[in-house]
């Protein structure tokens, strides 16, 4: 309905041009086939008043009209084929929204089997004319227990006797920097008070008879210091922050990482996830795998993991 102009009650013609074309073009014998394509706006025309009863308005036709257009502008970034969004779903997936084709860079949707669950970028989603159409396979699929092996097992690399230490020294490094911005968030606080406060005066001195035109200027600065200082506020780190010693105890407590982690449920995982902010660049061609987590502002990379696309 929101494509179609003939819902807003007016009769449109010529929206399409039919054409013949030759079914083999090596064979003119094989005869002609009928083809429609669509018009170029010049060509269509409306009628003057509306010639039945509307279902949507005009208003709400063109509108939808201009959202489409606009994505359609952004090219991939902003087409609906582009980037898979979050929707219901009856099954869980470990990986949603988490999992990148290194080819067209897309996210990949879940697609459960009788044996395993994988995730899949089909090519026909694609947008029409994409560039990365001639370097996309018709479907890239893989599996998920593989690559929830592969993820398990860096995180128990992480964490192993061998790489512990570096993997605490990253996580305390990053809470310094958090720590340092924690501190200007406690200024920013203050700023805000501040303006507040100016705000309030330049409020009560206006209730009492002062021209308002007269404080026009102070009071769009008090705003916008308000505005900027609530935004430091607002992205202020937390302050229970750890130090190296409470991170080792923690470690501690986790006992055998690995273990854990394979005894750990589905919901668990994906919390494990979603938390550490895994993200998964696959390459089908290669059949590896890149992951990442971010940490705060650091970011910790691991090993290119093959998998398999069984």
């Amino acid at each position: 309905m929101l494509e179609n102009p003939r819902y807003t009650g007016y009769a449109v013609f010529g929206r399409w041009t039919k054409r013949e074309v030759l079914m083999d073009p090596e064979d003119v014998a094989a005869g002609h086939v009928v083809r429609f394509r669509r018009s170029t706006p010049d060509r269509v025309v409306r009628s003057r008043r509306p010639a039945h009863p509307e279902i949507i308005s005009v208003e709400d036709f063109t509108q939808a009209q201009l959202l489409r257009r606009s994505k359609a502008a952004g090219g991939l970034r902003t087409a609906r084929k582009t980037e898979r969004t979050g929707r219901p779903v009856k099954r869980p997936y470990l990986f949603r929204g988490r999992i990148r084709c290194a080819v067209c860079s897309r996210k990949v949707e879940g697609s459960p089997r009788k044996h395993a669950m994988y995730y899949r970028c089909p090519a026909r989603t694609l947008a029409p004319e994409s560039p990365v159409l001639a370097q996309h396979p018709p479907a890239v699929y893989l599996r998920e227990d593989t690559i929830r092996d592969a993820v398990n097992g860096w995180f128990a690399e992480l964490f192993d006797r061998d790489n512990v230490d570096r993997a605490v020294a990253a996580l305390v490094a990053s809470w310094e920097g958090a720590s340092q911005r924690r501190d200007g968030g406690e200024a920013a606080r203050k700023r805000l008070a501040d303006a507040e406060r100016r705000l309030r005066k330049y409020q009560a001195a206006i209730t009492a008879g002062v021209d308002p035109a007269a404080l026009v200027e102070v009071i769009n600065g008090a705003h916008a210091e308000r505005v900027v200082a609530q935004a430091e506020v607002d992205n202020a780190p937390p302050s229970d922050l750890m130090d190296a010693a409470e991170v080792y105890a923690r470690i501690d407590m986790l006992g055998n990482v690995a273990a854990k982690l394979n005894d750990a449920a589905g919901e668990g995982l994906a919390e494990l996830y979603a938390g550490a902010d895994l993200q998964v660049l696959y390459e089908p061609e290669t059949f590896t795998a890149e992951i990442s987590m971010r940490v705060n502002s650091v970011r910790v990379r691991g090993p290119s993991s093959p998998t398999s696309p069984d």
